[in-house]
């Protein structure tokens, strides 16, 4: 039990002894005391004072001594107005040392059979383009929503739903027919999904070069898009793909396969996978199904000109189309059909989409949807919306010239970090295979938590030249305090297997603690706090928050204290204790981020 249950018990069993009120859990919840008062937790006595018949003062007073004599936690405390101050007695903060120590995994809840099931969908790309900017944050997020939420006791499947159809796929086919003389991704040298992306642009070019010459004929130039005859084409095309010919299914399918081997390398180096990955091709035939069997029961209405509506107006919404008029789909029957074939592969207890804030309406409707046509998770499904990510300036814009690279920003970052730390001296004693491997580490590092430390319902600017710093609040800071940590314990290997003894008998030691160590302790603590925040709130931002202020605080007691060269053994086994634990949580912390941290630097 921490200190703060502990502590937190023992106030209920004070106000019910005193006063005879039975206080609730919630009632006696502690602070951490602010830094201008004595003291390391803070109780708020007001919620007692109608029961105890006391000023606010005297009843802070009358409950502190009831904790000093019977919470051996609380050594000492002081009343300011009706806040009740408390100092933790040594003691107690080592016994809690302790148990951080021989807890591996504190702070983060095990996972059973009967845990509940999460499922997690994003990164939902298409097949017709390269992974850019906006899906590295969408990925880093759903990533880390997804190790929080297991973090939190939760059973989690991640998903990924792939637009492998539609008329921007015809498009890239079509234009690797007319002017791709066979290219392939093994002749041309280049991943799957960049070649089919420079067809998608090489579509793009010469449509607009044939609405030109429409419109210089003196054609409307909405008319000109529709007439232009690329995009006629691209029509046929998928209407072939909608009636299953054999010659254009093989070549979007070998078309596609190249982008997904793309994918895989793009996913596999940004250090994300999935569980089950959904198709589009799969899904829109379920979900056109589903929908004609909500209108049968009359869940839905179908207009004179055969198009099928979902109207909305008595929650507030308007009328949502859910078939077009020729049976055709939209993106809402393709979510429908999805969800179908997850409640069958799944019995999921909450459905978490990973999809920016342009999508907040369509996921409004997609819920009241869900919840009509009997989806348990329906009503409860959570939008995780997210902002745009962008850059300061061009520098890296993509071969489209509009949208910045996933492949190309890991790069750049990989090689500004190898960069960086060569001018900073840190690479001299590595092999040319350390650097490397650190470099990718840490530009990773540096990218994700850039990414990871804002709010994700903010839009946000991305700057890799100061994710890089090895300063301030960024990954790499973090990731050079664990390795300098790790560092410490590997040159004291003695001193390190001496600490293990002392853990043992830590409690009958004694060592007198320091201000700062207290700190670190106390900080350490409030690990599961932040992790369980984190998965109430979906917020990636909360754990990088807690790894920054951990690592700062570390930074400021290793300025103030040796660990090695302290005199005193007691102190120096346990201050090795704590830099072993600090570097532990930093750890664990980051993991949650998908952020790996070096042993070296």
């Amino acid at each position: 039990m921490n200190i703060e249950t502990l502590i937190s018990n023992a106030a209920q069993e004070a106000v019910k002894a005193l006063y005879g009120m039975d206080a609730t859990e919630k009632m006696t919840q502690l602070q951490k005391t602010r830094s201008e008062f004595e003291g390391n937790l803070t109780l708020v006595v007001f919620p007692f004072i109608k029961a105890a018949r006391k000023s606010p003062e005297q009843t802070a007073e009358e409950i502190g001594q009831y904790l000093v004599e019977h919470c051996p936690a609380v050594e000492k405390y002081n009343v300011v107005k009706g806040f009740l101050n408390l100092s933790v007695g040594q003691g107690a903060w080592l016994q809690l040392l302790q148990a951080i120590d021989q807890d591996e995994h504190f702070g983060m809840k095990s996972v059973h059979e009967d845990s509940p099931l999460v499922m997690i969908e994003y990164s939902s790309p298409n097949t017709n383009k390269p992974l850019h900017l906006g899906h590295v944050r969408n990925n880093l997020l759903g990533w880390s929503l997804a190790k929080i939420m297991e973090a939190n006791g939760n059973r989690v499947v991640k998903t990924n739903i792939v637009n492998d159809r539609g008329i921007h796929i015809c498009k890239s086919m079509l234009a690797w027919l007319k002017y791709g003389n066979g290219e392939t991704p093994e002749s041309s040298g280049k991943k799957g999904d960049h070649l089919i992306g420079d067809y998608y642009v090489a579509f793009d070019k010469h449509y607009r070069e044939q609405i030109g010459e429409l419109v210089a004929q003196g054609m409307d130039e909405e008319k000109a898009k529709q007439e232009a005859p690329l995009i006629k084409e691209a029509h046929e095309m998928l209407v072939k793909w909608e009636q299953g010919d054999p010659e254009v299914r093989a070549l979007w399918e070998k078309m596609n396969n190249w982008v997904y081997a793309g994918f895989d390398e793009t996913y596999k180096r940004l250090g994300v996978s999935f569980d089950k990955i959904y198709y589009e091709s799969q899904t829109y035939l379920k979900g056109k199904a589903k929908v004609e069997e909500g209108l049968a029961k009359g869940l839905f209405e179908r207009h004179e000109d055969g198009s099928v509506w979902a109207d909305l107006t008595k929650e507030g919404l308007d009328k949502k189309l859910l078939l077009r008029s020729d049976g055709t789909s939209v993106y809402m029957t393709q979510d429908i059909g999805t969800a179908e074939m997850r409640f069958q592969d799944y019995p999921i207890d909450k459905m978490i989409y990973v999809v920016g804030n342009e999508q907040n309406y369509h996921f409004q409707v997609l819920s009241i949807l869900l919840d009509r046509l009997g989806f348990k998770w329906g009503k409860e499904l959570t939008h995780f919306s997210y902002g745009m990510v962008e850059l300061p300036n061009g520098k890296m814009k993509s071969r489209e010239g509009t949208v910045v690279d996933a492949d190309d920003l890991m790069q750049l970052m990989i090689d500004d970090a190898y960069k960086a730390a060569d001018e900073a001296g840190k690479n001299a004693d590595l092999s040319e295979d350390e650097k490397q491997e650190i470099a990718r580490i840490v530009g990773l590092g540096a990218l994700k938590y850039f990414i990871l430390k804002v709010d994700a319902r903010k839009n946000m600017l991305f700057n890799p030249e100061e994710s890089i710093d090895f300063n301030g609040n960024t990954g790499p800071f973090i990731q050079y305090t664990h390795a300098r940590i790790r560092s410490i314990l590997r040159k004291n290997e003695v001193a390190a297997t001496e600490s293990a003894d002392a853990n043992a008998s830590l409690l009958s030691i004694h060592p007198a603690l320091e201000e700062k160590e207290i700190e670190l302790i106390q900080k350490m603590n409030e690990f599961g706090a932040a992790v369980e925040q984190a998965g109430k709130d979906y917020s990636p931002s909360g754990i990088a928050n807690y790894c920054y202020e951990l690592t700062k605080l570390f930074n400021q007691f290793y300025h103030d204290y040796s660990i090695l060269n302290e005199p005193d053994a007691e102190k120096r086994a346990m201050r090795l204790i704590l830099a072993k634990n600090v570097a532990k949580i930093i750890k664990n912390g980051m993991s949650l981020l998908g952020i790996e941290v070096p042993e070296r630097m």
